[in-house]
């Protein structure tokens, strides 16, 4: 079969890119694969090459016109669809522009077509009152009409099914396909882990970084480095240094460059004694379930995506996210010593995101 995969972004640090570049190059083993998506580079400034190829996956990037916000955008993709013709389409990431294009390509040349929400719902908190006002209109006057008209809509979580049930859809036109972990993540040989707490993601307001450098104050042990890996965005950056500064924090907190391989990423994991997850909101963190993968204790903020994954003392650790304080209790528990058969239920409550397990469900789902 050919298959197009459509998403905002194919290049830089994103956890839509993360799936839907798996997921491709998975599936071109047996079928004709290309991904389609703005020439945008998430986290940074700047254009991506127009096109690339990763493995047998072919990659066109086109031109886009930002509408509000990072991610809101329009690029034109829909003459080269039609020129490709394929039999599946897959657009990633409910509530943008190319998801409602991939319903009208799909039309004209009778493909079938799938959209892959990532968990947007949930997120008032991190959106000003316009974007929620805009959200609500969306999911009233477009969402309503539009998912029913989708051959299937794959949530990643279990939680947002309540939100596409509120929005009209049947549970026959919803299915669960969550996002994977490499298997590299299961079976790499462990490496030596040090004195550090480790962050791994976007340096972004949305990751509520400076609850995580403000706990760091009320850590009982003083020599304990904390490590945040990732992408910048500038003036957060900036934010986050001067605020390290002013607490006085500088010898005990590092800012260190995102990580691009699998085998990189798992050494810089599993340097770690703690993974902290501070964000105010989130879909399905790949960071995090790799980081259970790799039998870390776990201390994500108390949001709908952390607690879908997470059982506060069982497989990981839950503080209030917007209190500092409560953080650093809980990583003054964890580097107690004495919750070890927490990583043990870590590994194991995320085996069943194998991706080889969740390529399966995928491959049912598409049929022969």
């Amino acid at each position: 079969m050919k298959i197009l995969e459509l998403t905002n972004y194919s290049s830089g640090i994103c956890g839509v890119w993360a799936r839907v570049k798996e997921e491709a190059n998975r599936l071109s083993k047996n079928h004709e694969v290309m991904v389609f998506s703005s020439d945008r580079i998430k986290g940074e400034n700047g254009t991506a090459i127009s096109e690339e190829k990763i493995g047998k996956v072919k990659i066109k990037r086109f031109k886009a016109k930002n509408l509000g916000g990072e991610s809101f955008m329009s690029w034109a993709f829909e003459k080269e669809a039609i020129k490709f013709h394929p039999d599946i389409i897959i657009a990633h990431s409910y509530r943008h522009i190319h998801t409602l294009r991939a319903l009208l390509v799909a039309r004209k040349i009778k493909a079938r077509v799938f959209l892959v929400t990532h968990a947007p719902f949930e997120r008032t908190g991190s959106r000003g009152q316009k974007g929620n006002i805009i959200v609500y209109f969306y999911d009233q006057f477009v969402g309503r009409i539009t998912l029913s008209k989708f051959n299937k809509v794959l949530s990643i979580t279990k939680w947002e099914k309540p939100h596409l049930l509120n929005l009209g859809l049947s549970e026959k036109n919803i299915s669960y396909i969550p996002n994977g972990i490499p298997e590299e993540f299961f079976t790499q040989k462990r490496s030596k882990e040090e004195n550090r707490i480790l962050f791994l993601g976007r340096i972004a307001p949305i990751k509520n970084l400076e609850v995580l450098i403000k706990s760091v104050q009320y850590i009982e042990n003083k020599k304990i480095k904390l490590e945040l890996v990732g992408p910048e965005e500038k003036e957060y950056s900036n934010f986050l240094k001067k605020l390290v500064k002013d607490l006085n924090l500088s010898d005990r907190i590092i800012f260190s460059k995102p990580i691009y391989k699998t085998k990189e990423k798992i050494e810089k994991i599993d340097s770690a004694r703690i993974f902290v997850l501070p964000s105010k909101s989130e879909g399905m963190s790949q960071s995090l379930i790799e980081a259970m993968a790799r039998e870390k204790i776990v201390i994500a903020s108390d949001n709908k995506a952390s607690t879908d994954l997470i059982e506060d003392g069982k497989n990981g650790l839950i503080f209030s996210t917007y209190n500092e304080k409560d953080l650093a209790e809980k990583i003054n528990k964890a580097l107690s010593g004495k919750l070890n058969n927490i990583r043990k239920e870590a590994k194991k409550s995320v085996e069943k995101f194998d991706w080889k397990e969740i390529l399966k469900k995928i491959e049912d789902l598409l049929g022969p």
